[in-house]
């Protein structure tokens, strides 16, 4: 496996950089802004960066001058192209993806939401149509997303797995 392939299977298959990933789609933020919002130490958050940046997961929009530093901000850019996943890599992201839901779940409003698990059988058409509104979905939620506690938006989760199986 390359090193980028393995950079991206580390880089993704950690909660916590998930939470980076989808903080960093709203907006570029600093080491120690992210290390504010997720309540962790800003070398952690300097350390988890710098694999997503060498994974290339996130790019450096911006610097600027920090009590005689330089602070990267970091944003992560939901349309870039994607590398090609292996079986591992996607494993590992959808271990990480349940720890997170897991997390999240108890951090729920009632309310409107929906809570889909299904494994049926239907047409090629309707499944294409169904990963068309998924992909739909998600492409909404991350190209609106607004900077955390932005007035005016709710915190959300949106964890989507939809895959076709193989015949029994």
């Amino acid at each position: 496996m390359a090193d980028a392939q393995i950079s991206s299977l580390r880089a993704t298959a950690h909660p916590l950089r998930l939470q980076m990933l989808s903080l960093l789609t709203s907006t570029a933020m600093s080491a120690a802004e992210v290390a504010r919002e997720l309540g962790i130490t800003h070398a952690n958050a300097s350390y988890h960066l710098r694999q997503l940046h060498d994974a290339d997961l996130v790019v450096v929009e911006g610097e600027e001058r920090i009590r005689g530093g330089m602070a990267k901000r970091y944003r992560h850019l939901v349309d870039r192209a994607e590398s090609k996943l292996t079986d591992e890599d996607i494993a590992g992201q959808v271990q990480a993806m349940c720890a997170e839901l897991l997390r999240r779940f108890p951090l729920r409003q009632k309310g409107k939401g929906t809570f889909t698990d299904a494994e049926l059988w239907v047409t090629p058409e309707v499944w294409e149509r169904a990963v068309d509104l998924l992909v739909e979905a998600s492409l909404l939620v991350h190209h609106e997303a607004k900077r955390p506690r932005t007035a005016g938006t709710v915190p959300v989760n949106l964890t989507v797995a939809g895959f076709r199986m193989e015949k029994r």
